[in-house]
């Protein structure tokens, strides 16, 4: 059984309704929240201007409202491709 309880050490917006988060294991994922925006506590998180206002507190992502999603929530999260790079070609002299 695995006890491991995440902690968020680091996040940063990317776009829409998306934050890169990354835990105190070196696991990085990037994560849509707008499926979590519904609720009286996390209505005003619709707004993307107030949805930016997020900070770290307690091991989590959370806002000024005192909104926030469990750090467990977050690390089993579905993570999503942001944006893809070309394939790497090498080339052999």
């Amino acid at each position: 059984m695995d006890n491991y309880l995440p902690v968020v050490v680091y996040a940063v917006y990317k776009k829409d309704y998306i934050i890169e988060v990354e835990f105190d294991n070196g696991v990085r994922k990037a994560i849509d929240f707008e499926p979590w925006l519904s609720g009286q506590v996390f209505e005003p998180l619709k707004d993307k201007a107030y949805f930016k206002r997020f900070f770290i507190e307690g091991g989590t992502v959370a806002w000024p409202n005192e909104a926030d999603i469990a750090p467990e929530t977050l690390y089993e999260a579905q993570s999503i491709l942001i944006e893809q790079s070309a394939p790497l070609v090498l080339a052999v002299a």
